[in-house]
């Protein structure tokens, strides 16, 4: 425990200095990122197998969270004045103390630094258990704090154990947990934080819908649409995984959906020319076939694709399915890789209600020339947010979170800086 009596121990410090201090960290900390940009995009390409120019726009994304918190923080935690009897009525919003992240691979920059720039410009000090399977990016985010000029212990990696985890979370000065991972991590450290009265934010699985209604723009939905669910292999909680479509426009959004698929240059993720690399691991290819395997064999139908690739690598083929039946994978579960869903409903109020026929309620995306139509639709579906004419992504100036098993609590935006903060009243008479 002596990472976190040192992070313990900063915070009493760090909770003290001004916005200002903070800011000019944590655009050194962006810097860094620029300046080693293809340097760390290469560590996460070589860890988890993300194309080499989707793993660089991550680091550049991860600088541009570091500079909105840097540039923001302090309006967005600035006292707010309440009229009341009283002659003085605010709301302060003061830091925690420790914040304990847990991280996931599949986005092993971009999900660290959404939890701890917000984090870490409030005023507390933060500790990262990442993905076993990405040591050398855990490194990194260490590096990166450390280059900046951080005081030691304001951003700590610990490499640990799940049992020593737990104790983590029972240490005294951890005041909040953030999660991002999978339905039973959630729910077991949710618990143990609940146990132990402790805030947490979680961030968990999703199978998000992407709905093509009659009037939409097909051949711009089709493009896209195979962009959102085949990059970065299909590893993303938010890519679109059901696509729900209207019977009299489904066959010319298959036909180019499909096309589209064929199109995918699928190999080496060090290659400009590619765009999707290898899965991860090989539990999750393994994972991903009898997925499939399953829900063909419950009676779907396999448009292309289907198959684990031959030769070395945790390669699987992009692929479609459709005429999926309710008690497959494919309709239950979220399908964590390059597998496309297609559902053909008859109209608006069908696509609505399978799209809300999930445990999951992360994000939507819906089709439409229609706009006005569309946002009165998005008030019908179940989810934390909903994206029209375009396709899900996470982005540092608005609320990102879900409802249902998808977690709940919000990160990013000014939500997000305010989930681990005190948000204390102070009045006088």
């Amino acid at each position: 425990m002596g990472k976190l009596n040192i992070a313990n121990q900063v915070f009493n410090v760090w909770r003290k200095t001004k916005f200002a201090e903070r800011k000019q960290l944590m655009m050194a900390a962006s810097a860094v990122l620029i300046e080693n940009k293809e340097k760390y995009g290469r560590v996460m390409t070589l860890e988890m197998g993300k194309p080499l120019s989707q793993s660089i726009a991550e680091v550049e994304k991860s600088a541009l969270c570091c500079r909105y918190y840097a540039e923001n923080a302090e309006e967005f935690l600035a006292p707010q004045t309440y009229k009341t009897d009283y002659s003085f009525s605010e709301v302060h919003y003061e830091p925690l103390g420790i914040v304990y992240a847990i991280m996931p691979w599949n986005f092993p920059l971009w999900q660290v630094f959404r939890c701890a720039c917000p984090a870490i410009m409030a005023g507390n000090t933060v500790v990262l258990k990442h993905a076993q399977n990405v040591p050398q990016s855990a490194l990194v985010m260490q590096e990166v704090f450390d280059k900046a000029g951080f005081p030691v212990g304001v951003f700590t990696n610990l490499f640990i154990e799940h049992d020593q985890s737990d104790k983590v979370i029972e240490y005294p000065g951890v005041m909040g947990v953030s999660l991002t991972g999978s339905e039973r991590a959630g729910s077991y450290v949710a618990s143990l934080a609940g146990k132990n009265i402790k805030r947490s934010v979680l961030e968990l699985g999703g199978s998000d819908p992407f709905i093509i209604l009659a009037d939409a723009d097909i051949e711009t939905a089709a493009k896209i649409g195979c962009d959102s669910r085949m990059r970065n292999s299909g590893q993303s909680c938010i890519s679109a995984k059901r696509f729900i479509v209207v019977k009299e426009v489904a066959d010319a959004f298959i036909e180019k959906y499909v096309a589209n698929v064929k199109n995918i240059k699928v190999g080496d993720p060090l290659s400009e020319e590619t765009f999707m690399g290898p899965l991860a691991r090989k539990d999750l290819v393994d994972t991903i076939e009898k997925q499939v395997n399953d829900t063909v064999a419950a009676g779907a139908k396999i448009l292309i694709g289907g198959k684990r690739m031959p030769g070395k690598g945790c390669y699987y083929e992009p692929t479609v399915i459709t005429d999926i039946p309710k008690n497959s994978p494919a309709y239950k579960k979220e399908l964590f890789g390059p597998v496309a869903s297609i559902f053909v409903v008859n109209d608006e109020k069908e696509a609505i209600e399978l799209a809300n026929d999930t445990s999951f309620g992360l994000g939507a995306s819906l089709w439409s020339k229609d706009k006005e139509k569309a946002l009165e639709l998005s008030k019908d579906i179940q989810s934390g947010s909903v994206y029209i004419n375009t396709f899900v992504k996470s982005d540092p100036r608005i609320p990102f979170g879900g409802i249902k098993r998808s977690g709940y609590g919000r990160e990013l935006s000014d939500m997000g800086i305010r989930e681990f903060v005190n948000i204390k009243t102070v009045c006088i008479a």
